[in-house]
């Protein structure tokens, strides 16, 4: 068995939990007996629709929320005993922005650098390498308020990263972020993982984000683990076309039509159409076309997507990930 720097086991995940549970008052399960093994120096996905418990899942695993029952650990370290510790091993950027305006990019760093009391020497030398990282050193002068939404959340970046983690734990690192901001948060993320042996745990509501950042994804939704595995494993597990067909007419029969189709293997209604996951789409064509007639509903539109991580969320939560409503 060989040690880190830090003195923990090589075999010790850098993120664990068990049996993990958080309830809000006598009926709200946030989350449910959740299991969860993050391999260090690994880029983890944690996906879910609102309101499946991913926000509650961060905050216990950084240390701003109790389970009820349960255990997490980073590094081998509860969450709850040595929350002091579990804190000096992460980094953590929120889906809500939280800079002070009247604040420069430098004095950020600074003052977050001072409250984990690092040197002065400490402070200036961190800062100077992240800004230069997050390409910040020719704004990092100007107050807060003037930087625009992509260089606030590349100034979050280089705070959470100050202290040097082991763990970075990501909330929507790329909300409201044009291309560009979001390819360039993505280039940063893998250069850390590689250059620094960081393990990074994120949430996302985009999904090509997940596909190309994430070593493994798992899908969350009620607050339990649905499904965990590589972006290849997942897809290659749907096997399952997902059609999306949108019309006028009485959706109601032709809902009840699709229940009793033996080759809709699930569904999805929403107002103006619905969600198909099909095996073998291309044969089964004709047969939703007719059912539609039967039903007396106009197909104005219909697209087929090949097995994609977006068909994997479709098929363990019947939801879409955007906004966890149905289509």
């Amino acid at each position: 068995m060989t040690r880190s720097e830090n003195g923990t086991s090589d075999s010790v995940p850098a993120i664990e939990t068990k049996a993990l549970c958080k309830t809000y008052g006598t009926d709200v399960k946030a989350v449910q007996s959740l299991d969860l093994v993050v391999p260090r120096g690994t880029i983890y996905a944690l996906l879910g629709p609102n309101g499946a418990g991913k926000t509650t899942t961060l905050s216990i695993l950084t240390t701003q929320t109790e389970p009820t029952s349960g255990m997490a650990r980073i590094f081998g370290h509860d969450v709850m005993t040595e929350a002091k510790t579990v804190r000096r091993e992460i980094g953590v950027t929120f889906q809500e922005m939280v800079l002070d305006d009247g604040l420069t990019g430098r004095q950020v760093l600074d003052y977050h650098g001072r409250l984990y009391g690092l040197s002065t020497t400490e402070r200036k030398s961190r800062a100077d390498e992240l800004l230069d990282l997050v390409e910040l050193k020719d704004v990092a002068n100007r107050k807060c308020k003037q930087y625009s939404g992509g260089t606030k959340r590349r100034l979050e970046l280089a705070r959470a990263l100050l202290t040097v983690p082991r763990v970075l734990f990501l909330d929507e690192p790329t909300l409201g972020l044009d291309p560009q901001g979001r390819a360039r948060i993505w280039d940063y993320v893998r250069d850390l993982k590689r250059e620094n042996d960081l393990t990074v745990l994120l949430t996302t509501h985009y999904l090509d984000e997940a596909e190309q950042l994430a070593d493994r994804v798992a899908i969350i939704d009620h607050g339990q683990l649905v499904a965990e595995g590589s972006p290849a494993e997942l897809t290659g597990a749907v096997g399952s076309d997902t059609i999306r067909l949108n019309g006028k007419g009485d959706g109601v029969k032709l809902d009840t039509l699709f229940s009793d189709a033996p080759f809709i293997q699930s569904r999805s209604r929403g107002e103006d159409g619905f969600l198909l996951s099909v095996e073998s789409s291309s044969r089964h064509l004709a047969e939703i076309v007719t059912l539609a007639e039967r039903a007396d509903f106009t197909i104005e539109d219909m697209t087929i997507e090949k097995p994609s991580l977006g068909a994997v969320f479709f098929k363990h939560t019947g939801r879409q990930l955007r906004d966890g409503a149905k289509p």
